[in-house]
């Protein structure tokens, strides 16, 4: 950790004097009927104060009527071209006068640029003309085009396809002949079994050495047959070495430039704080537990903000960021809504960035279901069914220990063993089943993971379903730079199936049953808002989509079999929305 230096300071006030009228903006909204906030969002988890509202709407029109760059953002039909929605961020902000203002940015590029007329710019350029990282950069493409010439060499090609035509073919052939060989032993065997019995010693002693004979015999053909093929394929690969070893060096050099380049740009990324401490990204990772820097880090709207509004001795009020465009294939962003800061590039930074500054209280780490009951719907010696209420856990969190695991266990004598046969997500109500003892968990658990448990829940949906019924098909995982958030992944997701109908359409909202054939996580919250499901978020579902008094999403339906009595046990729990 350091302190910039007396000569950057200087640097830093000529600098604010000539651009900080490019990046602060008053508000158009008269502001006397607005009262601060009393401390800074706490920027994982926030409602947006009004003035960051304000802010961003003003953001909001400035992008629609802007003629400063040309971007396909995927909310104009007579753009062509790839579509790329952005994350933008608004600050709020008092400057040494005491106005009140704010700072915009965006996450990564616009435009192929970093610079931009309203937007702040980034905490370090990579972009800047003759800058050591376009030169690099240019280096590792000069690379990547040899390679390429190289790789897609005709010569080079042919004789590869040579070398697995030759490969093949030797191994079929060698295999051939070690099962004859093989045969050819069991034979033997039998034979002189046989002749054990039938020939007399002396007859028998010079029969084995015809046998041992045959037998060397035949394991030299067998290594003449691998050492011919050997040949064969090494002289293949000495024709293709001039390439390979090429290709090799090349590979090496690109690795070794592209580890020195990351190196270099961790060291360039240097994040101030309010009291004008710097730590760079090297630094603030190696304090964590990431293996590899997410892609991007310190290039998202927040950091970009607090950096410009630390340089420029802007005083930080609220904060909060909104996706502009055409969401994402795999990530659940839609168009002008709220959204936090990310877990895994941000939060290292912005623990750092926002030393010293009192927030928000963290809401995650505030129990919601003090004062909240479970109902229990029927219980007898091997299991029970409670009725979860919305906001209560589970099982306990990293942070809140109550949850329906420790409540019961405190509640119910003679209890053992796991307990919980499944579970709810926190914000989810309805039906929890749980186990008494070991065997009726194991049972249990069984049909859950057999699925032969029937399951349905209840949502209310921000918007209308147009079709009565349907299937929905998204494989999921989790977002590794946004924990708990989930993706829509297609090469490494897990299969989740969600069937569902239309119960009702009021007033705008519609009212569904899903039926989830598999049980990931946020599986329903994720198919009822992604583009490829129902694009419609379940209201009050904060990560999917708005913020509500909670989420309308109820486990109403549970059947199973009971694990002693075979019998077949329905359970229904109306919602309460």
């Amino acid at each position: 950790m350091s302190v910039f230096p007396i000569e950057k300071s200087i640097f830093v006030q000529n600098f604010t004097q000539h651009f900080v009228l490019l990046y602060f903006q008053n508000f158009r909204t008269p502001l006397n009927k607005f009262t601060l906030p009393s401390k800074f969002t706490f920027p994982f988890y926030y409602e947006p104060h009004p003035l960051c509202k304000i802010a961003a709407n003003e953001v909001q029109n400035y992008l629609q009527t802007q003629t400063d760059f040309d971007h396909n953002f995927g909310i104009d039909p007579s753009k062509k071209g790839l579509s790329i929605g952005k994350m933008f961020g608004v600050l709020v902000v008092q400057n040494q006068h005491k106005e009140i203002g704010y700072i915009s940015a965006v996450s990564g590029k616009l435009a192929e640029k970093n610079i931009h007329k309203k937007l702040v710019p980034p905490v370090y350029d990579m972009l800047t003309k003759d800058s050591h990282f376009l030169e690099e950069e240019h280096v590792l493409n000069k690379i990547n085009l040899s390679l390429e010439s190289l790789e897609k060499n005709t010569e080079y090609l042919s004789l590869q396809a040579q070398y697995q035509s030759e490969n093949k073919k030797a191994t079929i052939d060698i295999q051939e002949k070690k099962e004859t060989l093989k045969s050819d032993k069991k034979d033997r065997d039998i034979q002189r079994k046989k002749a054990k019995l039938e020939l007399t010693s002396e007859a028998y002693a010079a029969f084995k050495q015809i046998l041992a004979k045959e037998s060397l015999e035949a394991k030299y053909f067998f290594n003449n047959v691998n050492r011919y093929w050997e040949h064969i394929l090494n002289a293949i690969k000495e024709q293709s070495s001039a390439f390979t070893n090429e290709i090799i060096l090349l590979k090496e050099q690109r690795k070794t430039k592209s580890a020195a380049l990351q190196h270099y740009l961790f060291e360039q990324y240097q994040f101030l704080n309010s009291k004008k401490e710097v730590k760079n990204l090297s630094q603030l990772f190696a304090e964590t537990s990431e293996q590899n820097l997410p892609a991007g880090s310190g290039e998202c709207a927040a950091p970009k903000l607090l950096q410009y509004a630390f340089l420029h001795d802007l005083k930080p009020i609220a904060m909060a960021e909104f996706w502009w465009g055409q969401s994402p294939n795999k990530e659940i962003r839609k168009h002008q809504q709220f959204y936090p800061a990310c877990q895994g590039k941000c939060k290292p930074i912005l623990t750092h960035m926002l030393a010293g500054i009192e927030m928000d209280t963290n809401p995650l780490l505030q129990n919601p279901a003090i004062g909240k009951k479970l109902e229990t719907i029927f219980e007898d010696e091997n299991l029970i069914v409670v009725d979860k209420p919305e906001d209560f856990l589970s099982v306990p969190g990293i942070h809140i220990q109550d949850s329906v695991y420790t409540r019961i266990k405190q509640q119910v004598k003679n209890i053992s063993g796991p307990i919980i046969v499944h579970r709810l997500d926190m914000a989810t109500s309805g039906l929890l089943l749980l186990a008494k003892n070991k065997k009726a968990h194991k049972n249990l658990q069984s049909q859950f993971i057999n699925k032969t448990v029937q399951k349905r829940y209840t949502a209310l949906l921000d918007g209308i379903v147009t079709d009565n019924m349907g299937t929905i098909n998204l494989p999921l995982r989790v977002d590794l730079d946004d924990r708990p958030r989930q993706l829509v992944c297609y090469e490494r997701g897990k299969p989740a199936e969600t069937k569902w109908e239309v119960i009702e359409r009021k007033n705008g909202k519609t009212k569904i049953h899903f039926y989830p054939i598999s049980g990931r996580t946020h599986q329903l919250r994720v198919h009822a808002s992604h583009t490829l499901g129902l694009n419609i978020p379940i209201i009050g579902d904060d990560l999917y989509g708005k913020k509500s008094d909670r989420l309308y999403l109820h486990a109403d339906t549970l059947e199973f079999t009971h694990p002693t009595t075979k019998q077949k046990m329905l359970f229904h729990k109306n919602d309460k929305f």
